[in-house]
């Protein structure tokens, strides 16, 4: 029986996973592995659903990000009707997305992440938490709140509600913003900005502090992909794929999202439900080598967004990601600065959002493109927060689901998660002995990622975490419990 660490489950994320890193004889990690343990079978249990219902049912994978499912569910439907939805519908979709790019980041950031390395590291597990945050920082956890409660405010405008809205449909949306909606929006759009340039700020501020977990945490050589403009801007609803290397180099451009079989394959591990998508040309890595820079190993969300577009497209946004690129010597390999891209994405939303405000478009009534089915295939790719989304369905002549296929950012992270654990376990772990820092520290590592599991969210209250380590005999070594 080898030395093995046990982090099970890990917290402060979305869903339910475990960490098992495995020590060599000497006690040093051999290696590491990111399980996720819980099996869905969402795909399967579509078949035989109505197109129609299909992005109302797939909203429901998610409690925190719904929207993302939502459009990309209803743009593979547009697919099948074989419809070009109204420009106002495209409007209101992108308003929506970018409302939904604040909550969640604002989540992530202030109430998943924020204890981390605004209590530290190694703070008292027991007040290292979203109510230990609110008692050292009741400003900026207040302002965090409120952040996310805009974007939720957005959604709702537009939506009805803010979880779970029946809005996005194949061809359209239900209905466009209200006069009074859009001076909600309007009346709050100072507010957030203020927060997060606050934020933004605040983090800056901490860096030097952290410059081991910079070093650390993810920081290795990969592709980045994600969806650009035509010019190469930043985008998060339409354009094109493209593919950076860790050099910054463009390696694939202008890809056709909905021919994303021809690039992404998907490979799956026995000691993980989630599968590991990867690069198709470049090959998926064999498991010692998940940091060669030859490998099909890349990573989507807000890091790979701001590495592989030109620009962002608004005067603070450009500003902060030329900030953003300067500390990191052009392109940003280091996963610890997804918190820091998520502050400028956000930031770069709440411009985008003042931008289209007054854009007639917004209380259009021309909202649906109305069809039958004319496909039987259809592909809809957007930009959530955590990445790239892919929903592929085939339907048949009634419009019956046949079959589903979802790629999700989460999972085309996962060969980066994974590497990552390593990466940390090998820096911070040597013997047989569990210091509580590092525990946290390999948990953070992943946090950085802001995984999405499943519907559930641990971002509040107190979860144990137990750990134990054994010899090669099965003697236990040490034993730790942890409350996050």
């Amino acid at each position: 029986m080898p030395k093995k660490i046990t982090i099970d489950p890990v917290t402060r994320i979305e869903g339910h996973a475990k960490i098992t890193i495995h020590l060599d004889e000497t006690g040093e990690v051999e290696d590491a592995r990111f399980h996720v343990t819980e099996f869905r079978g969402f795909e399967k249990f579509c078949e035989g659903r109505p197109l129609w219902e299909m992005p109302g049912i797939t909203a429901r994978i998610c409690g925190i990000c719904p929207v993302s499912h939502l459009l990309a569910s209803a743009k593979a439907g547009d697919r099948i009707l074989a419809v070009d939805i109204p420009p106002a519908a495209e409007k209101l979709r992108r308003l929506m997305n970018l409302g939904q790019i604040i909550q969640s980041h604002a989540l992530s950031f202030f109430h998943l992440s924020a204890p981390d390395f605004l209590l530290g590291m190694d703070s008292d597990p027991a007040s290292r938490n979203v109510f230990g945050l609110i008692a050292a920082e009741p400003e900026l956890a207040r302002n965090g709140i409120r952040l996310r409660q805009f974007g939720q405010e957005i959604i709702e405008a537009l939506g009805g509600q803010k979880i779970h809205p029946a809005w996005s449909v194949p061809g359209g949306v239900r209905n466009s913003l209200s006069e009074g909606g859009k001076i909600k929006i309007s009346d709050r759009l100072t507010e957030a900005k203020t927060t997060t340039l606050k934020a933004l700020d605040k983090f800056k501020s901490l860096l030097a502090d952290y410059e081991v977990e910079a070093q650390t945490f993810g920081n290795f050589p990969s592709l980045f992909m994600g969806l650009v403009g035509e010019d190469g801007s930043w985008e998060h609803y339409g354009g094109k794929i493209r593919f950076v290397d860790s050099g910054g180099n463009i390696i694939a451009d202008q890809l056709e999202p909905t021919r994303y079989q021809e690039f992404i394959a998907e490979a799956v591990e026995p000691w993980s439900y989630l599968k590991f998508p990867y690069y198709r040309p470049l090959g998926y890595p064999a498991r010692k080598d998940y940091c060669h820079l030859q490998s099909g190993i890349y990573r989507v969300g807000p890091l790979a967004r701001l590495n592989i577009c030109s620009r962002i497209g608004t005067a603070l946004g450009d500003r902060e990601l030329r900030e953003f690129r300067d500390r990191g010597q052009g392109t940003v390999n280091s996963s610890f600065f997804y918190h820091y891209a998520r502050l400028i994405e956000i930031l770069a939303c709440i411009e985008h959002i003042e931008n289209m405000l007054e854009d007639s478009d917004l209380s259009s009534d021309h909202l649906r493109a109305k069809a039958g089915i004319n496909q039987l295939e259809g592909i809809g790719v957007s930009e959530a927060p955590r990445g790239t989304l892919f929903h592929h369905y085939h339907v048949d002549e009634h419009g019956l689901i046949q079959k589903v296929n979802l790629i999700i950012a989460t999972g085309q992270n996962n060969l980066a998660m994974n590497r990552t654990v390593a990466q940390i376990s090998r820096h911070f772990i040597h013997g047989t002995t569990i210091p509580e820092g590092m525990l946290n520290r390999v948990e953070a590592g992943i946090r950085a990622f802001d995984p999405c599991l499943s519907c559930s969210t641990h971002a509040l209250g107190k979860m144990p975490l137990h750990i134990q380590l054994f010899d090669e005999g099965g003697n236990l070594l040490d034993d730790a419990w942890q409350q996050s």
